[in-house]
């Protein structure tokens, strides 16, 4: 099948320091069928521009001499018309938010995926955000089967998700996707929406628990030129760029009650109005929402609007976590292989009973984004094509829990010692969750999680 590509075919400045990222930038936009060009430092990236037509502008936000900030701030002055999107890998996002507000129209954080590298190009240059997605390239028939090989697909739980998934795609019902992180809510919600009518229009999603609040407003709902300091012209919100596809809200426990509010409006009217405008526009987009947080506990506690919740969750599919389906691990550790040892120029490695025993017994608190990258790291450190036990680098398990779950019993299984070991700290915190959490030393969230794993009824207890 022919690679699709940009008609006419577009051309993009990749500006960064690192040669090797100028590198990786060039093979992933040259594969999505675009021409680029190059530059190690802003003030080369502005020679370029005054000699060349160039679409878009992707440049690192730190580099030696002017820098990405200086290079957008000139841009947005002198080519206000030209979109920038800002790399950086400075942690939560000042510097993206800076440069938002001065002009760019989206920022990405290194390291980055390929795909959603294209993704974003695609959607701010075709209004599409797959960039391969060409309504022509697709099979008249329908969507192929869903390539269960790719998760496993023995276990019942994954036959289940499987079964849903078919009847649940093809219809418009807004979908919660539950499910532990590096599980595969992403990957769950873009099946979705590749077999739904949907298909050939963008799928767009939203980082929720990575966005600052301030930011996340401007970048869903969008704004118009003027409406804050340095807003030097109209953006469109990622909700108007879904219209005629699928929205995934990703990480939807994590949103202010302000944003809340303004999402469950959205939910219910399906239109919009811009920062500092005046008039509305209607969305035509599916609405998927993937968590790992507890939703109806929040909902309890008051954190999150029960009415949003119901909105959202008209149809919930649970993405379960590695542990649960280790008969799954054989199938997706071979596709890593092979994977992996294709990208790296290798014959395909063979993994030992050794160590496939090894990968079977680790509990995965990672699920199978941890996998994949201990398949990764295995078939580059493996010897003469054989990955041997030694060649598996994985996370002892989570010292807090290990410690009460030890004290426990150690004769008890795993789960079970975990759930003594919640138990127990829920009893000395009188059954109040975020002490429970601080007593085991793990996060807010994890303790709503295993509370509900467990199923454990907090309220009724306290």
């Amino acid at each position: 099948m022919a690679r699709a590509a940009a008609t006419p075919k577009r051309t993009i400045l990749v500006v960064d320091d690192d040669e090797s990222i100028l590198e990786v930038l060039d093979a992933r936009l040259s594969a999505g069928g675009y021409a680029t060009l190059s530059a190690r430092s802003a003030e080369k990236g502005l020679e370029l521009l005054e000699r060349t037509p160039v679409d878009l502008v992707i440049s690192d936000m730190r580099m030696p001499g002017m820098g990405g900030k200086g290079l957008l701030e000139k841009v947005a002055t002198e080519r206000p018309n030209l979109p920038v999107i800002m790399l950086t890998a400075y942690g939560t996002i000042p510097d993206a938010v800076a440069s938002v507000k001065t002009g760019a129209v989206d920022y990405m954080t290194k390291p980055f995926e390929g795909e959603e590298l294209l993704a974003r190009v695609g959607s701010i240059l075709n209004g599409s955000v797959r960039i391969s997605a060409q309504p022509s390239a697709r099979p008249a028939p329908g969507p192929a089967p869903v390539d269960r090989r790719l998760w496993g697909g023995k276990s019942q739980s994954m036959k289940r998700l499987f079964d849903l998934i078919e009847k649940v795609a093809p219809t418009d019902v807004t979908v919660l996707i539950n499910g532990e992180s590096g599980t595969g809510k992403e990957k769950v919600s873009r099946i979705i929406h590749e077999r739904s009518h949907r298909a050939s229009g963008p799928f767009v999603v939203v980082d929720c628990g990575s966005t600052p609040a301030g930011l996340l407003e401007s970048e869903l709902f969008g704004h118009v030129k003027g409406s804050f300091t340095h807003a030097v012209r109209d953006k469109r919100g990622l909700i108007e760029e879904a219209s005629g596809g699928t929205l995934l809200l990703d990480e939807i426990g994590n949103i202010s009650s302000e944003m809340q509010t303004r999402l469950l409006r959205f939910l219910q009217e399906r239109t919009i109005r811009r920062i500092g405008d005046t008039k509305e526009i209607s969305i035509d987009c599916r609405v998927l929402a993937a968590t790992n947080a507890d939703l109806q506990a929040m909902v309890k506690e008051g954190s999150f609007r029960e009415d949003l919740y119901f909105r959202l969750k008209v149809i919930t599919m649970v993405v379960p976590p590695l542990r649960e389906r280790k008969e799954d691990i054989p199938a997706l550790t071979q596709r890593f292989v092979e994977a992996f040892s294709k990208a790296n120029g290798m014959p395909t490695v063979t993994i030992t009973d050794e160590a496939m025993q090894i990968l079977m017994d680790y509990s995965w608190p990672g699920n199978v984004r941890e996998l994949k990258h201990v398949i990764e790291a295995g078939v580059v450190l493996s010897s003469g094509g054989i990955m041997q036990p030694e060649d598996l680098h994985l996370e002892p398990m989570d010292e807090p829990i290990a410690a009460a779950a030890q004290e426990a019993g150690a004769a008890l299984s795993l789960d079970e010692s975990e759930k003594r070991a919640i138990l127990r700290a829920l009893e000395q915190s009188n059954w109040v969750q975020k002490d429970a959490a601080d007593v085991l030393g793990i996060s807010r969230r994890a303790i709503h999680y295993k509370v509900k794993k467990y199923g454990i009824d907090v309220h009724r207890r306290r």
